[in-house]
């Protein structure tokens, strides 16, 4: 089963790339995020008629969360548990089943700046959040992942500056330490399981030239239980997508998982 994890930076504005990107490389799950649109107003036909079942978890102009699969979707569930009064749509989950069945939680995280204020005091209590729900996937025992843009450089390795990110809210010691705390209650960080080393980003900016200078960071990371893991047999990030018209400043992120 191969699932990806990818930052689509606006669904409207990338519904040609989107779907060349779904025939080119067919994944039979996508975890989409920064859709920026509705539930109503996700063009939803065009990609059901590429095969896929679609769940959605919109907001309008702002952030929202996708899954996207060929497979059967049960028991979908939208928002992060623990705080009902947040109402930014950043987190969708749903269990796909194919020969074994996996959890699958798409999520946007919080990107906190500026750094130190309000932005960041949020980010910081959304992965506390995670952490909670983190800890009742593991306790539940099966396959699960927890698959997105986690707006994370976890180490100095995923940056091609990592001076440049110092004080930014995706590199402060506070954020890596919640994301540390997160994985080291028993989940596999995906890409770092089987790639080691600097040099593999999966976002670049727009700006100043980053993508031809590759001066990216590591932000989308796919996080999975032991169980998970498991039926992990490989991951690889699709740089090449960044290079064709009308791109997202963030490319997928797969694996491959013997389910």
């Amino acid at each position: 089963m191969k699932i990806a994890t990818f930052n689509i930076n606006g669904v409207k504005a990338r519904i040609e790339g989107l779907t060349q990107w779904l025939q080119d490389s067919a994944p039979d799950v996508a975890l989409l995020q920064e859709i920026k649109s509705v539930d109503d107003g996700f063009p939803r036909q065009i990609i059901e008629d590429l095969g896929y079942n679609v769940e959605t978890h919109g907001q309008k102009g702002f952030n929202g969360v996708a899954i996207l699969s060929k497979l059967p979707l049960e028991d979908v569930t939208r928002g992060l548990p623990g705080d009902d009064a947040d109402e930014q749509a950043r987190w969708i989950e749903a269990t796909v089943v194919g020969e074994t069945a996996v959890r699958l939680c798409c999520l946007y995280l919080p990107n906190g700046n500026p750094a130190p204020g309000p932005k960041f005091d949020y980010k910081l209590a959304w992965m506390d959040r995670l952490h909670a729900r983190a800890k009742a996937l593991l306790a539940d025992e099966m396959p699960a992942l927890m698959a997105g843009d986690y707006n994370i450089i976890p180490q100095s390795e995923d940056a091609a500056r990592p001076d440049a990110w110092r004080e930014d809210a995706l590199f402060r010691p506070d954020s890596r330490a919640a994301f540390r705390r997160i994985v080291n209650l028993g989940f596999t960080e995906a890409f770092r399981s089987r790639t080691s080393g600097p040099g593999h980003y999966s976002f670049w900016d727009y700006q100043a030239g980053a993508w031809d200078k590759n001066d990216g960071i590591r932000i989308d990371h796919l996080l999975l239980t032991p169980q998970c893991a498991d039926l992990l047999r490989d991951c690889s990030i699709e740089s090449e997508v960044r290079g064709r018209e009308k791109p997202s400043d963030h490319v997928p992120v797969w694996i491959d998982l013997a389910a």
